[in-house]
């Protein structure tokens, strides 16, 4: 499959087509919140990306940040040959549940130790979820975790004829 031409990143903005592969971890420094049934489920002023080609960021942050209750450990797991592998939580609210719309790793490869025990969320499965107070768009099709705000442009990973890239 060819690869896709990639957008002309504008003042302030990143092409996912200039982060690598494998994917790179860096420190994020900026606002984070998660809203889920009518209420901030999460807020952080810290977190991580982790930033892969074709993909928007993937955001973590710390445990710590989600309010008591709201993570429920669910079965299942799935592998990641950069990060090793995920285990999944519900995010419940008393008006609004998301099954296994989190993520984390508990044993991560060596180059993403920092991620140990910090949550990934998927943006399609809550009411909203911002970025520096910017609201975010869940990266297209039903599988991927990125996050696309102004920031970044594509094409993204996930729009119909991508599966090759």
């Amino acid at each position: 499959m060819r690869r896709p031409t990639p957008e002309t990143p504008g003042p302030g903005q990143e092409s996912v087509w200039d982060y690598p592969r494998p994917p790179r971890l860096e420190t994020f420094a900026g606002s984070i919140t998660i809203e889920l049934g009518g209420l901030t489920i999460a807020s952080a002023t810290r977190g991580w990306r982790v930033l892969e080609t074709s993909h928007p960021p993937t955001y973590y942050i710390p445990r710590d940040a989600f309010s008591d209750g709201v993570l429920r450990e669910t079965q299942g797991a799935s592998w990641c040959e950069w990060k090793g592998q995920a285990s999944y939580f519900d995010l419940v609210t008393p008006e609004r549940g998301a099954p296994k719309a989190a993520w984390t790793y508990l044993d991560p490869t060596p180059g993403f130790v920092d991620l140990r025990g910090a949550i990934a969320v998927m943006a399609r499965d809550v009411d909203r979820a911002t970025v520096n107070g910017e609201e975010v768009t869940p990266q297209p099709g039903g599988f991927y975790g990125g996050w696309v705000t102004d920031s970044v442009v594509g094409p993204f990973k996930g729009i119909p004829g991508s599966m090759g890239w």
